[in-house]
Formats: structure tokens, sequence, C-alpha cells
């Protein structure tokens, strides 16, 4: 048996904007994307004798439901090798249900580890396809830093990533529907894009204040519609955010902090809320 464990870092969207509506039934999107230092933890065994995919997060499928296994399943087709048995476990650290991208992080850690454990068949684009097959944001998360994502997701443009800072992580209790928030978007006549471009050349010039001035996510006020997102990015604003938004389709805001010192005095003020409080890094 050889066997590997690996971080699963969650990720941020700094921008999230969504164009039109494809045929395939795919929305394209444009987003900037940046891992954090939120992880879960992947222990991966190849030759184990079966294959199993376990889990430790309530609520969250083992076995072949996991996006986990389905990525161990596409690489064992695309890399033609025939493993007896893959084991996955999983340790949760990611909240669920919360834009953090936690199961295609963890979907991409089996990949990498795969790839490792079997001698590296594939490159990192080949595993970035496989992963594309798995889910939308497995190749940002195989790839991994900061990327302008487009197409579904699955077309990436590495960038330069946010300049040192720290984040401030607030899960509340609700939770959203992604495609129920797509659909809602698309019965709206006018949408507020963010500014993307404007994000990526303040990027560029490691301008930590002008990128938090630059968040935007266009399903952040169809969700606030059924639920408490702004009030919940006013709190981080209160307590000394740069900036704050939802990620992905929610239901997760972060907020920027010049350092771990900042966020750390913000999560003391906050305790006592009915969410959940993380900090993080760049990852």
């Amino acid at each position: 048996m050889k066997e590997i464990t690996l971080r699963a870092c969650a990720k941020i969207n700094l921008t999230l904007d969504v164009l039109q509506k494809r045929a395939d039934g795919y929305h394209d999107i444009r987003s900037v994307m940046q891992t954090i230092d939120l992880c879960d933890e992947i222990g991966v065994t190849v030759d184990a004798g079966q294959w199993s995919c376990s889990c430790d997060g309530a609520n969250i499928p083992g076995g072949e439901e996991n996006l986990a296994m389905r990525a161990a399943r596409a690489f064992v087709r695309a890399a033609d090798v025939a493993p007896n048995g893959i084991a996955i476990s999983i340790k949760k650290r990611i909240p669920s249900q919360a834009g953090l991208g936690g199961g295609s992080a963890d979907a991409a850690a089996v990949l990498r580890a795969l790839n490792t454990l079997c001698g590296e068949p594939l490159t990192t684009e080949q595993l970035m396809e496989i992963g594309a097959s798995v889910g939308s944001d497995v190749p940002f998360c195989v790839l991994g830093g900061a990327a302008l994502a487009e197409g579904r997701g699955e077309v990436l443009t590495p960038i330069r990533g946010m300049p040192d800072c720290a984040y401030v992580l607030l899960k509340p209790a609700f939770s959203a529907s992604t495609p129920a928030l797509y659909a809602a978007l698309d019965r709206q006549s006018a949408i507020d894009h963010p500014d993307t471009d404007g994000m990526i050349e303040m990027l560029s010039r490691g301008d930590l204040q002008g990128a938090a001035g630059k968040l935007g996510n266009v399903f952040q006020p169809v969700l606030n519609a059924d639920h408490p997102v702004d009030a919940l990015c006013e709190k981080l604003l209160r307590v000394g955010a740069l900036g704050a938004l939802m990620t992905g389709s929610g239901s997760v805001v972060f907020g920027i902090f010049p350092n771990l010192s900042a966020a750390e005095s913000a999560v003391q003020q906050l305790r006592g809320g009915d969410f959940e409080v993380y900090t993080a890094q760049n990852g």
C-alpha cells in the first residue's frame, strides 16, 4: 500500500460575475478566485484492497456520492491505471454549503494525491481537465493560488494574488441553492456587474486597499432579498474590515483585514453572534 496526506484549501471569490446562459444549460462566469489556508485534510491510500471514501463532516455523503470518490474514478480512467482499491479519508474543516468550494477542494486534492502515488503520469493541465468533468471549481482547486476563471469556471488564467492580509469568515445558519440563485438572476432585467478588470489591476499593483474596494458578487443582492447577507458584511466592516463580500453562491461572507492581529481582534468582537467564525490567510 502507498499513502499520502494532503491539504485541500478553500477558495474565495473576490469578484463573481455571471454572463449569458449557454446552450448546454450552464452560465458563463467571470470571477477572480483566491485560495485561502482554511483547509480540509485528505488521506489517500492506493492498493487498499477496496474502494472507500469516509468523511467526518455532518450531512456530507461518503462513498460514491462524494466528489472525491468521483475524482478518483475519473483519474483511474484517464491515467489508465488499475490499483487494487483506493481508500479516501476526509477530515472536514471547511464548512459545507458555504461558497468556499470545500467539495471541489477535496476532489482536487485526491487528483493530486493519486497522481503523486501513481508516479505522476499526468500533467497539471490534464488533472485540471479531469477536474472539469467532476465539478466547475475543481480545476481552480487543482491549480491553486489566484486566477481569473471564465467559461463555467474551467478556463483559468493565473494572476497575481492578494497581497499579504488576513480574512475573517462568517458562516450563518442559512444556506443557498445555487440553481435557484442562477434562476433568480436570469429573471432580473438589470444586474450590477462587478469590476473584475479593476480587481485584476489592483492585484497587479499589490494594492490591498484598492482590491478591497473592488469586491463584487452578482449573487449577493439576490440572496440578500431573503437572508441578511449585507448585514453580515456590515458587521465585518464595523470591526475594521477593509472590505467584505459573500463568496460564491453563499452563504459565507468574508472580510479583508490588513494582518492576522487585526483579524483576531475582530473575531473577539464578533463572538456571540448567530454564525460560525473562521480566520484565514492566503493559501
